[in-house]
């Protein structure tokens, strides 16, 4: 019973969320962040309430963990494979790419590092969903997240809408824009708005691209969490306790199960929504933990790191699709 307050006060902000996000240009912002953001705002208001602790952190580690374990009935694995290896290859190349250089531009700025790992998986992977995966995997504070998450997405929203409007100067076909545009966006949301602006054959290929990178999570967050481990932050080594992310494997299995075709596009659809809530509720805790100071130190750094790094990476982008395709 402790937990009833602070659950109902997430499930309550998520799906505000979820609303609000259904808004003009504030749908680009997704609804995670805008969980965030809210909870954030419920901060600022009401103050610290201890009441809400227990059921925050039930919200932030076993609903998150639910959360995406149900993301992964998004990604058809059998789309990434129709779509051909050059399309893998220019997520996996932008991935890396994208990793690398705001990691090191994070680092030349002085950023914390795990705020540094959280802005670079959130730019090269899939923004507010990666970072709410990887954070627990690397023991990151509640300020940390929230600041990459902020960062990322502000960044996404706004390339969004340059990508938008210079669609007929890059000189794409429909199908190479949509490319560029799941390879270099930060959301999937980002990624289909942006490639709307190209037609339905651009948004399909946005979508495939943009969630090949999200299945590049898998990877990544093993990485991440054996890297956790080495570095001596798992004080143990029971299989229970490794900073390795167990609940990837539901991920994988949501996805095989989608892949299948058991389960029908209305169910599946229903499903992922249901993802977003639970992750959402995972992100509204996260706000509900943060003071808004804490952007004031850091927040600009990691903006400045994200730009530059999404600059490099819409430039990496333009030259790795027009290479593979």
């Amino acid at each position: 019973m402790k937990m009833v307050k602070g659950v109902t006060v997430t499930a309550g902000i998520a799906f505000a969320a979820f609303y609000v996000s259904r808004l003009p240009f504030l749908q680009m912002l997704g609804m995670l962040v805008l969980a965030m953001l809210i909870g954030m705002l419920w901060r600022a208001v009401f103050g610290h309430q201890a009441a809400l602790e227990p059921g925050i952190a039930f919200s932030s580690k076993y609903l998150l963990k639910a959360g995406i374990i149900l993301l992964g009935m998004r990604l058809n694995l059998a789309d990434i494979y129709h779509a051909g290896w050059h399309v893998f290859a220019i997520a996996v190349c932008c991935m890396m790419f994208a990793g690398a250089v705001v990691y090191g531009l994070s680092r030349l700025f002085r950023m914390d590092q795990t705020l540094s790992i959280l802005t670079a998986c959130g730019t090269a992977i899939c923004g507010a969903a990666a970072i709410a995966a990887i954070a627990p995997q690397i023991r990151s504070n509640e300020n940390a997240a929230a600041i990459s998450a902020a960062a990322v997405s502000l960044l996404g929203t706004i390339f969004t809408v340059v990508y938008s409007l210079s669609y007929h100067v890059l000189g794409f076909s429909p199908a190479a824009y949509g490319a560029f545009c799941g390879a270099t966006l930060h959301e999937v949301a980002h990624a289909a708005a942006a490639g709307s602006a190209g037609g339905k054959t651009a948004v399909e290929m946005a979508v495939i691209v943009k969630l090949t990178r999200v299945a590049l999570l898998v990877p990544a967050a093993f990485m991440l969490g054996m890297r956790a481990r080495r570095s001596g932050k798992s004080e143990t080594v029971s299989a229970a306790s490794l900073p390795i992310p167990w609940f990837i494997f539901g991920f994988l299995g949501m996805s095989a199960i989608h892949t299948s075709g058991v389960i029908s596009a209305a169910h599946s659809a229903f499903l992922v929504q249901v993802s977003y809530v639970l992750i959402g509720m995972a992100m509204a805790g996260l706000g509900l933990k943060v003071h808004i100071s804490a952007f004031r130190h850091d927040g600009w750094r990691a903006l400045a790191a994200g730009l530059i790094g999404s600059l490099c990476l819409s430039l990496f982008g333009w030259a790795a699709v027009t290479f593979f395709l």
